[in-house]
């Protein structure tokens, strides 16, 4: 997992220690909900709000950890940093897109887990 750029020994290490073992998770979308990135909705009867903000379930140090990767990762990791610029085109505040990556990094980091392979940049687009 060190070999993604922005991730480092030390971050490698707190990530796969509160992930755990990876085939706890049956899809990447279990590990982003344990993680809590995953957006929330608010809603009410017939109400659904059209604000959505960061569910924040699960373990808050893994997701300090991921959130720690993913700005370096937006800044010096051309498949991230072009993702983090697709957002920001897209009107999203700097906080929006770096969510944005921190989710696309925890897909990346569940495929390479699962795989058992080093980050190669051109599958991860």
């Amino acid at each position: 997992m060190h070999t993604i750029p922005g991730i480092g020994k030390v971050l490698a290490a707190a990530i796969l220690s509160e992930i755990g073992n990876i085939h706890r998770f049956a899809a990447p979308e279990k590990l982003v909900a344990f993680a809590g990135i995953n957006p929330s909705l608010k809603q009410s009867g017939e109400f659904t709000g059209s604000q959505s903000h960061l569910s924040k379930r699960g373990s808050p140090y893994l997701r300090r950890a991921v959130w720690l990767a993913a700005f370096p990762a937006s800044r010096f990791n051309p498949v991230f940093a072009a993702f983090y610029q697709k957002k920001r085109e897209e009107g999203k505040v700097h906080r929006v897109a770096l969510g944005a990556v921190s989710r696309k990094l925890l897909y990346t980091i569940f495929a390479l887990l699962k795989s058992g392979q080093a980050y190669d940049p051109m599958l991860a687009r």
